[in-house]
Order: C-alpha cells, then structure tokens, then sequence
C-alpha cells in the first residue's frame, strides 16, 4: 500500500513536471539595431543583439544579449501587432539623443514590444 502511495506521487509529479517548465519558458527573438539606441540608463551600441523575456505578458522584463552577456535590461509591454506588420521593425523617439527605444515589432511573429517613455 506504501509503494502504491509513493507511485502515485510520482506519477502527479510526472504530469506536472512538464506544465512548470512551460510556465517558466522564455521568449526570444533576434534583432538588428542599425543605430546608437538608448534603453533605460545603458546605450546600445549598432549591432545584432538576442532580446528575450519571460511570461506572457503583458508586462515582462526585457534582457537586450550580444554575445551571450546581457547588456541591458527594461521593463515593456507585450502586445500582439495586426496583420499589417510584416516585418520586423525598431521604433524610437527621436526626440532626444541618443534616440530613446520606444518599440521594437517582430512582424514574422507578431509580437511586440513596448517601453514605457522612461525606458
């Protein structure tokens, strides 16, 4: 009766196990930043850069990667874009300098992601 216990525990264990790892998974998507960008307090420099977050959403913490180090990281909003966007897009207030990163659109899969104006 013990072991049958003990299986059973197992088993549950088993079935959930993989619902947690789900849970936890990150989101990445690559991106080229063909200009000198401001994001938070850190600049990014023009380059090829790995931005990924956790969670749903809407509100996920942003790390900017180069090379496999993070360079930066934001707070943003994860929003999915319309059928218009089709490609992949940087959006940036142009009204400081550096330009301050605004939004960043992933048209392939329709996600996007927005930084609050102090980001």
């Amino acid at each position: 009766m013990k072991h049958l216990k003990h299986l059973a525990i197992l088993a549950a264990l088993a079935l959930l196990s993989p619902l947690g790892a789900f849970a936890q998974e990150k989101s990445h998507h690559s991106v080229d930043i063909s200009d000198t960008v401001k994001i938070g307090n850190t600049q990014l420099k023009p380059g090829d850069y790995k931005v990924e977050w956790q969670g749903m959403g809407p509100n996920v913490q942003v790390s900017f990667l180069q090379y496999g180090k993070t360079i930066a990281t934001a707070p943003a909003t994860l929003q999915t874009n319309d059928n218009q966007v089709t490609q992949d897009d940087i959006v940036t207030d142009t009204s400081s300098s550096p330009e301050r990163l605004r939004e960043i659109d992933f048209g392939h899969q329709k996600e996007a992601l927005l930084f609050a104006q102090g980001g």
